[in-house]
């Protein structure tokens, strides 16, 4: 039997840690929020690619997700709603990952590519679970608006 470990309060008081935990966040958040936007700002065109990808109703689908990454994104960079915010980025992720870029159905010219944003998507995934873990705390330099 492994002895019980008791689990340490997790906190933002080490130095520096709250001004990179906002740094951080902005970078992710910012980034995935950019992403949200450029799916209004070329939603024909992306609709176009997620049509050929057979994805149902392509418009909406690059609307819908282009919502849960500007919602999300902006939720995290500024904290608000954390929680909330990051499991839209992870749902986002979640679904889009394997339907977008589905490299062992390519042709071989394609696959590089496809596995490059197949694993880009799955660390984004990773960092939005982690942010999802953090979502109960008190984030630091955050507006402090939380749904949960």
């Amino acid at each position: 039997m492994l002895p019980v470990l008791e689990t340490l309060p997790l906190t933002f008081d080490a130095p520096v840690t709250g001004e990179l935990f906002l740094i951080a966040r902005l970078l992710f958040g910012g980034t995935l929020a950019f992403m949200g936007l450029n799916h209004f700002l070329d939603l024909e065109n992306m609709a176009g690619y997620a049509e050929m990808k057979g994805i149902p109703a392509p418009t909406f689908s690059v609307a819908f997700s282009g919502g849960l990454l500007l919602f999300g994104g902006l939720g995290v960079a500024v904290g608000v709603a954390p929680t909330v915010a990051a499991s839209a980025l992870a749902l986002f992720l979640l679904v889009a990952t394997p339907t977008m870029h589905d490299f062992w159905a390519v042709p071989d010219e394609q696959r590089q590519s496809e596995l490059t944003s197949f694993l880009k998507n799955v660390g984004l995934l990773g960092g939005s679970l982690g942010l999802l873990a953090l979502g109960a705390l008190e984030w630091p330099y955050a507006l402090g608006v939380g749904l949960f």
